[in-house]
């Protein structure tokens, strides 16, 4: 809950400007004070009279308005608040805040604050990919500005792509990870493997699978944003290395064992990879060639490390919580129950990968939490379909509060 908790909101120039109606109704609704900024840009999409409604509060627009600075000036309007939100972020106004450009009260605030900053950003696909935006949230973040989304999906301009803000919902989500559970995991390390593993055939061929890393990447930042201190190994995958993270690029399965075993030890282990359960055992040297050949090549398969087993079965730095994933194609429960056994880990996440659900690659999940029960049934919560962002930050919150009010033994 965000109970007493002051959030001033910044309403930037774009369409998704009317989701800041829905966020300001959801805050309220979980006890939070919502004062608002409004870019004049912004007012060609909301107004200033619904967001005052919903807010219960004024709504402030004008740098120079003699009024306003002599009632809350833009300095107190920062720091009267626990965190500042720019919902949408556009292009223009993350440029702003790169360069530290104040020429109206949105970026004035922003550039005046000591607080905490969140922004959702939200714009064409082709303005969220172009080198200078993907510079200004790189700046951005190295300074220690917080990010949700933005998703992909469908856009208002009929093109389809990354760019689209997050829902309200993932927002709250990050909201409350940056207020609420700050620092709740403070001095934990957590080790995070995400993403594919490739293993070769020859120089140019190998062996992979559909992982996009994009849960994984979501539970490091989660991790990161409630202060763990968190290492992720990280399969070839083209999402970019979260702020505040070691990130540790690995290609093949045998490399991302060696390096989650240098990362020991470690409180919390989640491997959210999809590893190749089999690799090549010679892979060619040199390319291989059709040739004129009419046989067909045989590849002779080993079997690859099981990471997860190992890091649960160990005597020496084991974490005490290791997880894993289970994803499935059928019979969900029934594998991840058998999955949890055989691996003797402490909790699985399992769910349905198949095409139909859009899971491998696609921006939300839906999971089920399997909790090993010392000599019965495991228990199982069925969590609702989320953005996996949200997923991330509510397995994040669950470890927290799972460390913290049970600390879990390692096994001997």
């Amino acid at each position: 809950m965000l109970q007493s908790k002051r959030i001033l909101l910044i309403v930037a120039g774009g369409i998704a400007a009317y989701k800041s109606l829905e966020l300001i109704r959801r805050l309220k609704e979980r006890g939070a004070s919502v004062r608002c900024v409004l870019t004049a840009a912004g007012a060609e999409f909301v107004t200033p009279l619904s967001l005052g409604a919903l807010s219960e509060d004024k709504v402030y627009t004008d740098l120079f308005s003699l009024t306003d600075e002599a009632e809350m000036g833009h300095i107190e309007l920062s720091r009267d608040a626990d965190l500042l939100v720019v919902a949408p972020a556009t292009a223009n106004l993350i440029a702003k805040m790169a360069a530290g450009i104040a020429d109206d009260l949105a970026a004035t605030v922003l550039l005046a604050t000591d607080k905490k900053v969140l922004i959702a950003p939200a714009m064409n696909v082709r303005m969220w990919e172009h080198a200078a935006t993907r510079r200004n949230v790189a700046c951005l973040e190295a300074d220690g500005i917080l990010c949700v989304g933005p998703e992909t999906g469908a856009m208002a301009c009929g093109e389809y792509g990354p760019g689209r803000m997050a829902e309200p919902a993932d927002i709250i989500a990050a909201i409350e990870a940056a207020l609420v559970n700050s620092g709740a995991l403070s001095g934990t390390r957590v080790l995070v493997t995400s993403g594919p593993t490739y293993e070769p055939i020859d120089p140019v061929r190998f062996i992979g699978n559909r992982s996009s890393g994009k849960q994984g990447h979501a539970i490091a930042t989660a991790f990161a944003q409630l202060g763990a201190h968190v290492t992720l190994v990280a399969g070839p995958t083209a999402e970019a290395d979260p702020p505040g993270v070691t990130t540790i690029h690995v290609e093949t399965a045998q490399q991302m064992l060696a390096a989650c075993e240098a990362t020991l030890p470690a409180d919390v282990a989640i491997c959210a990879a999809a590893v190749a359960d089999w690799r090549v055992a010679k892979p060619a040297p040199e390319k291989i060639k059709k040739g004129a050949s009419k046989n067909e090549p045989t590849l002779a398969l080993v079997r690859n490390p099981d990471i997860l087993a190992n890091l649960s079965a160990r005597k020496k730095d084991r974490p005490r919580l290791v997880i894993g994933f289970a994803a499935e194609t059928e019979k969900v429960e029934q594998n991840a129950r058998e999955k949890l056994a055989r691996k003797q880990c402490d909790w699985i996440l399992a769910n349905d990968v198949s095409s139909k659900t859009g899971a491998f690659g696609g921006d939300s999940n839906t999971l089920h939490l399997f909790v090993a029960k010392p000599g019965g049934q495991a228990k199982v919560e069925h969590w609702p379909h989320l953005s996996k962002s949200a997923i991330a930050a509510r397995l994040a919150e669950r470890i927290a509060t799972t460390l913290k009010t049970k600390p879990i033994k390692a096994k001997s």
